[in-house]
């Protein structure tokens, strides 16, 4: 099987440090297996640092002892993406669509509305049940 480039939305490894074995989790786990490759760069690694470091999180036991060898293995592009060209629902979230759009990689999400298809512009945006039926289904 061939790698395939993903982009994860932090809400997604949130949900997979409070919550292992779930869907976020088995995502997280086929990028920590070299299955996936996460693509990032400087504004989302920040985000992901910040967030997943934050004190509201420490009784989950954050941050995560995956993170480092998480931002170890993924491909980290050098500079932050054009901005997004069309407006949406959390204007912070669109840097996770423009790095997707560039890098013709996946967007998995835990929040699709932040998202609309009125705005992808054929970038593919899935959550994590979504992105994992159709991973397997090509398998």
């Amino acid at each position: 099987m061939s790698p395939r480039l993903v982009v994860l939305d932090t809400n997604l490894l949130v949900s997979a440090g409070i919550r292992a074995g779930g869907l976020e989790w088995e995502i997280l786990d086929l990028v920590l297996d070299e299955e996936l490759i996460l693509v990032t760069c400087p504004g989302i690694a920040a985000e992901y640092q910040d967030v997943l470091r934050r004190p509201k999180f420490r009784k989950f036991g954050f941050p995560p002892r995956w993170l480092d060898n998480l931002l170890k293995l993924a491909h980290y592009r050098l500079q932050d993406p054009q901005p997004w060209p069309l407006a949406g629902p959390d204007p912070d979230d669109l840097i996770f669509l423009a790095l997707a759009g560039e890098m013709g990689a996946t967007l998995v999400t835990g929040n699709l509305r932040d998202f609309p298809p009125r705005i992808r512009r054929g970038t593919p945006v899935m959550n994590a049940r979504q992105f994992l039926d159709a991973f397997y289904l090509d398998a």
